[in-house]
């Protein structure tokens, strides 16, 4: 029997009856966008994210882990059935576990420290016996139907006997003072260990990390490791870079042909993504843009654990960076074509797998402490009082519909580059729209060769050669007749200073209405008939205190509870409170300022400072940027934050709160009446929020607006603007003007690092108005505008 026959969503009258407490609710589990609100996993720590989601024994596993807990936590194993009955198993014990492998001799489920027979029977490994924050298991190399590897976060290393569970400690856990029986201390750099897989007679393993003060502030400190062991010793380094997932063909089950099978590894540096390969006992390396930087960060907190997994259809499905992958179970040297992105998301993904007719996600939605993610703009205590998550039901073809792809990454970012030495392989195919920003700072002409690999078989042909003037820039468009599967790029001399940056997108066939889904909230034009602040108060509890007095409670059926606890709603609005003036507002555009830097963005004359939420971390470590009728993706500022901003979908809407809780996405501000499956209201109608899903949002108005740095603004000639925001955003143009004659030129941030280069300069004659139409295909991180001369001047952009 399919899933949908059993579970349905709540849609129109159904969310009325779910209300009244009908039988049909009582019958079929609530389900708000893909998320089942009892489902709700909890813990007692500052996070709560889904380790691992694996079906097993008739049931679907999951375990959950929190933030640094070597030693065990309040975490738990739950079981869940075809009914979506929820059992948390008593033999729970927690910790920080993240590895899941089917082992198929003994016909076992190894998840976290849990070891599951074929029939649903749960075994322990005790933490004094393996500790350590448990990441990744893989095949042994010598009695793979006996044993399996067991690795910890901090470079830990074990071997597990399948059947007596009897543990031998080859690598010592970095968490512990001495081995625990004379295991070998590493010395393996980077930390926060992710991947692990053997084949080719060795055992892979990857972190993403790093300890130390600079790694906490700057994304593009050396941190990370990939390694490798060959059954003695300590890990060998093979990548100074920041790696996560490692897999192959045979994904969770380990390797099936461990002497020819090829295994791959993801990761990142500042520059772009990468991807490892491993094949005839040698690595190759190749690049892949980034959907979002949200993940970024030295210490590599910031990244859970991104996946390659089987979900039953002809490609697998990897999750990097913000966006789903395609990539084809095939990947090898001579068959490397085929890795395309599908959709780029919000939600943050700690693992996921085919369950019925469900891709089943497990995420890492509401964190109690947001770590390094404080800001002036935000409420000092907006996070949830208890952290927790949920799991993600989604169908398969909605992989294909969330957001508008995006890709950003550089083959080199002011590097030093070799003569004749080719960079690493970057990805040509599966966007729209391809850009490339080629500068340096040789003080001598260098000529640029751009290779491609068509067909992902490893032959290279010439595609172009760019000489570009000492100290040049050029920025590039590829037509669709320039294909192929990789491109790559040589200097014909030592040079410095060297960027090589790609912008990609796909078309965004959104346009300016807002799905039927969001009907019902309110718009600037008319106040809301409800409307109030909101946080997490538990895992099972939501606390709404109404604008115009009035405190409420949310349980997971989605009933509100009306408490007579004035002291409850005034702790509650203190705590949540929106700080005054997170943003200014000038005749030009709306104003942003974060670590001593100003950033300029579109605005809409209909909003004004009205104390409504501004910013709130809807997912661990992500905010959300609600700014003059945007919804922005904005990373933590350890991941070069406000720099590193995405527009998502411009609303329009007065949306007065928004928080994170059970997986869910809630707003306030509402209309009075307004009735479908997203609303829920207190019996005396007095309380209401939309609920759906973070990226719920996507289905939003495409991203849009006007404004810019200067409108009638008195300008000083050589002062570059405030950068104004470009990234993005679909049709572009701007509108030039001054009051005297003078040249106005226009540079771009090209990756949002700082680096600017002229796009192109304008004479602008005094009283007369330029109009500038970019390419369909230009992108940019920030744009910012020069003049000339002292004059009084408008720089203005429109994005349709």
């Amino acid at each position: 029997m399919k899933m949908e026959t059993r579970i349905k969503t709540v849609v129109g009258s159904v969310a009325l009856l779910s209300l009244i407490g009908s039988s049909f609710a009582k019958q079929e589990p609530l389900n708000i966008s893909g998320v089942y609100p009892h489902l709700t996993m909890f813990n007692k720590h500052g996070e709560c994210g889904s380790g691992a989601v694996v079906p097993w024994a008739g049931k679907l596993w999951a375990i959950t882990y929190g933030p640094h807990m070597p030693n065990g936590s309040s975490d738990k194993l739950y079981e869940i059935a075809p009914d979506l009955k929820q059992t948390i198993r008593p033999e729970s014990i927690g910790g920080t576990p993240a590895n899941r492998m089917i082992h198929k001799e003994s016909n076992q489920l190894f998840i976290g420290p849990y070891v599951i027979s074929g029939e649903g029977d749960v075994r322990v490994i005790p933490v004094k016996n393996m500790p350590g924050r448990l990441t990744g298991n893989a095949r042994h190399l010598t009695d793979p139907s006996g044993k399996i590897y067991y690795a910890t976060m901090e470079e830990g290393l074990y071997s597990l006997d399948v059947n007596t569970l009897a543990v031998k400690e080859l690598i010592a856990d970095g968490n512990r003072k001495q081995p625990l029986q004379n295991g070998v201390v590493s010395h393996l750099p980077g930390y926060h260990g992710k991947g692990l897989y053997s084949g080719q007679g060795r055992v892979v393993y990857a972190n993403n990390g790093e300890k130390s003060t600079a790694a906490k502030a700057n994304p593009t400190t050396p941190s990370g490791a990939l390694a490798q062991w060959f059954g003695e010793g300590d890990w060998q380094l093979v990548r100074r870079n920041q790696f996560t997932e490692l897999t192959g063909p045979n994904g969770i089950h380990g390797s099936e042909n461990p002497k020819t099978d090829p295994i791959w590894g993801m990761g990142w540096d500042a520059r772009s993504l990468l991807l490892g390969l491993l094949e005839d006992g040698g690595w190759s390396f190749y690049r892949l843009p980034k959907g979002s930087h949200s993940y970024d960060g030295a210490h590599g907190w910031n990244t859970e654990w991104p996946r390659i997994r089987e979900i039953a259809e002809a490609d697998l499905l990897a999750t990097m960076h913000g966006t789903f992958w395609k990539f084809p179970a095939t990947f090898s040297k001579a068959n490397s074509a085929g890795i395309a992105p599908r959709s780029n998301y919000l939600k943050v993904i700690g693992d996921f797998c085919r369950w019925n007719d469900n891709v089943v996600m497990g995420c890492d939605d509401s964190a109690k402490a947001e770590f390094l993610n404080t800001r002036s703009f935000k409420a000092k205590h907006g996070a949830p009082k208890q952290s927790n998550s949920n799991l993600w039901f989604v169908e398969p073809e909605q992989l294909d519909g969330f957001g508008p792809v995006i890709g950003r990454g550089s083959v080199w970012l002011r590097d030093e580059v070799k003569v004749n030495t080719p960079s690493d392989p970057y990805l040509f195919s599966g966007y729209d729209h391809r850009q490339l920003c080629l500068t340096h700072s040789t003080l001598s002409p260098v000529t640029f060769t751009l290779e491609v690999d068509t067909t992902g078989t490893g032959a290279w042909t010439t595609l172009r050669r760019i000489t570009l003037k000492p100290n040049g820039t050029e920025i590039l468009f590829f037509d669709e007749e320039e294909a192929g599967t990789w491109i790559r790029l040589a200097a014909n001399k030592n040079a410095t200073g060297v960027t090589a940056h790609f912008q990609y997108r796909t078309r965004d066939p959104r346009t300016a209405q807002n799905d039927p889904l969001f009907n019902g909230i309110a718009i600037p034009e008319k106040d809301a008939a409800t409307a109030g602040v909101m946080r997490s108060l538990a895992y099972n509890r939501l606390g709404l205190a109404l604008a115009d007095g009035g405190y409420y409670e949310l349980n997971p059926k989605m009933e509100f509870t009306k408490v007579n606890d004035d002291k409850k709603a005034a702790e509650l609005i203190k705590a949540v409170a929106q700080p005054a003036k997170a943003f200014s507002v000038d005749a030009a555009s709306a104003i942003m300022e974060e670590d001593g830097k100003r950033y300029r963005f579109p605005k809409s004359d209909a909003f004004s400072e009205d104390g409504s939420r501004v910013c709130r971390e809807v997912a661990t470590e992500r905010d959300l940027l609600n700014l003059h009728g945007t919804f922005y993706e904005l990373p933590a500022r350890n991941a070069q934050g406000m720099a590193k901003i995405r527009p998502v979908a411009t609303h329009n809407l007065a949306i007065h709160d928004f928080c994170s809780h059970n997986g869910l996405l809630l707003f306030t501000g509402l209309n009075d009446g307004a009735a479908d499956g997203h609303i829920f209201r207190s019996a005396d109608g007095k309380a209401a929020v939309w609920a759906g899903v973070v990226d719920d949002l996507w289905k939003l108005g495409k991203p849009r607006g006007e404004g810019g740095p200067w409108k009638d603004t008195a300008v000083k000639a050589g002062v570059p603007s405030d950068p104004y925001i470009m990234t993005a955003y679909d049709k572009k143009s701007v509108k030039l003007s001054a009051s005297t004659a003078t040249r106005i030129t226009l540079e771009v941030d090209i990756d949002g690092t700082g680096l600017w280069v002229p796009y192109k300069t304008f004479e602008v004659k005094a009283g007369e108005m330029v109009l500038h139409e970019f390419p369909e295909a230009f992108s940019a991180y920030w744009v910012r505008a020069t003049s000339d001369h002292d004059t009084t001047a408008i720089t203005w952009f429109v994005y349709e």
